[in-house]
């Protein structure tokens, strides 16, 4: 099993005979990703209407983060960034990006974990904790799998230099897709580079 606080809660989400390769505490990266994938089959109806903001509600998306235009945030992120995935709405990146989002929304901070197994790549996450929960013990946290693809889904993984970020995790999948990963900043890389040698 390998050597994280957080191996022993991964271990317990996996299916009988599946076996933990390499986990560690990571992040969708920020930045430009997949776009999300159609909610049904109505989903667009109306998609364009309008035009979307125009010239000057981008410039107000970026002159105050209280006026939010999708295409605007979509930009700064871009400027700011660069682009953190890219694949078709309904590819494994773009199903990633979805189930980001959507921890993203639930009351309280929650962690991510990447973890590959001999059969899949995860994204998992922690229950709501705070900001004066420092002391708790990773290796007790419910996990729950946010997002998976078998690992037949990935074309390939590697880490290497984005911007002053010398340590980002980009996953490339079979479906055309890619992803990328980080961990902060003062966080050793040697992590994420054993989840991309677990993957390849």
């Amino acid at each position: 099993m390998p050597d994280d606080p957080y191996a022993e809660g991964v271990s317990r989400l996996l299916t009988p005979g599946e076996r933990l390769l390499a986990v560690t505490r990571a992040d969708v990266a920020a930045g430009v990703t997949a776009p999300e994938p159609p909610a049904g089959p109505d989903a667009d109806a109306g998609a364009g209407a309008g035009g979307g903001p125009g010239p000057l509600g981008i410039l107000l998306n970026v002159l105050s983060p209280l006026v939010v235009f999708a295409t605007g945030d979509r930009l700064v992120d871009r400027v700011l960034y660069g682009v953190a995935g890219r694949g078709v709405p309904g590819s494994a990146a773009s199903r990633l990006a979805l189930a980001d989002r959507q921890v993203a929304t639930r009351p309280g901070l929650r962690e991510r974990v990447l973890a590959a197994t001999d059969r899949r790549l995860l994204l998992c996450v922690t229950g709501p904790t705070s900001i004066w929960s420092g002391n708790s013990d990773p290796s007790a946290a419910e996990l729950e799998v946010a997002w998976s693809v078998p690992r037949a889904a990935v074309a390939v993984a590697r880490v290497g230099w984005h911007r002053l970020n010398p340590k980002r995790l980009r996953i490339d999948f079979t479906d055309g897709s890619w992803a990328a990963f980080t961990v902060p900043i003062a966080q050793s890389g040697d992590p994420l580079r054993g989840i991309a040698a677990a993957l390849t």
